[in-house]
């Protein structure tokens, strides 16, 4: 319950009105060296602890943000990706900054820390597999399966009968 509550802090990142997430020991990632108007690459230096954005330096990066996975794609670098890929001319995609807005470098560097993080967690989350598995068999049992046909098909406020003054539904 625990690791549940820490990942979702994580996550969520302070939206909640709750303190930033930090690194553990003080440590924080800072800009080194500027982030040139147009970085054209992305390159980590595991010994230093450094993410290289063209001659732009961040550090400490740890190791645990820039190995971040999900569905196989490191973070990091689909993030990078995202930003600097010039999209196709003439599109919407290419309305866009001309050059790297000090933006995205804060959000970089909130992006390094929450992947560090969670990437320290994934060890946790790991311990919590090898359970049993919930079969089709114990669903059924549960009443879980099958799914009710209301339930396919999407909720309608024609479907609620209760009216509130004047003739208008009341949303409970």
């Amino acid at each position: 319950m625990d690791l549940g509550r820490e990942l979702i802090r994580v996550q969520v990142r302070g939206a909640r009105g709750e303190e930033r997430p930090r690194l553990p020991g003080g440590r924080r990632p800072y800009v080194r060296a500027a982030v040139p108007v147009r970085p054209d690459s992305m390159a980590y230096n595991p010994d230093e602890e450094t993410l290289c954005l063209g001659t732009g330096r961040i550090s400490p990066v740890p190791a645990a943000a820039w190995d971040y996975h999900v569905s196989g794609v490191r973070m990091l670098e689909l993030w990078f990706e995202r930003r600097t890929t010039r999209p196709e001319a003439g599109t919407l995609a290419a309305i866009g900054p001309s050059a790297w807005p000090q933006e995205w470098t804060s959000e970089l560097l909130e992006l390094i820390t929450v992947l560090a993080l969670l990437g320290e967690l994934d060890a946790s989350r790991a311990d919590l597999g090898g359970g049993p598995e919930i079969s089709r068999a114990d669903l059924r049992a549960a009443g879980v399966l099958p799914v009710p046909a209301q339930a396919r098909r999407p909720a309608s406020v024609l479907d609620h009968h209760e009216e509130g003054p004047e003739g208008q539904f009341a949303l409970l």
